[in-house]
């Protein structure tokens, strides 16, 4: 792991949380994405080497809407940068870690990424994320 790539935050209305996070907190706001596989809205602040992601579901059904039905607005998972996926993958299922997803997913700002288990990381969900293009 390269280092901590973004911490996501699940919340219901990102209007909302956009103004708190970029008027009230100070971050530079770097603008919002649609990952329609997800079916989320992403909002990205820059903060310092990494980012924070406001994470907004577009559909009732979606899984940051799940995650707020039971466990409401916060933290929703932390993200380690990895230069290679499949290897990182590789290496965290040897080292026993239970993987979500078996191939990479597309994420936002065409990265690459996977996410392993809240059972296996302390209760924490971890994102696996290799950018695929150069600009972060």
């Amino acid at each position: 792991m390269m280092g901590i790539d973004h911490i996501g935050i699940a919340v219901r209305d990102l209007d909302e949380q956009v103004s708190l996070y970029r008027d009230r907190l100070g971050l530079a706001f770097e603008g919002i994405e649609e990952v329609p596989s997800q079916k989320v809205r992403v909002a990205f602040f820059a903060a310092g080497g990494s980012r924070i992601e406001l994470l907004a579901s577009t559909a009732p059904d979606g899984p940051i809407a799940r995650h707020i039905d039971k466990r409401g607005e916060g933290l929703h998972h932390v993200a380690y940068r990895v230069p290679d996926i499949r290897a990182a993958m590789a290496e965290a299922a040897a080292k026993g870690f239970q993987l979500i997803d078996q191939e990479p997913r597309p994420g936002a700002h065409g990265t690459l990424v996977c996410f392993l288990h809240p059972r296996s990381t302390g209760g924490v969900l971890t994102e696996l994320v290799q950018h695929t293009r150069s600009e972060h």
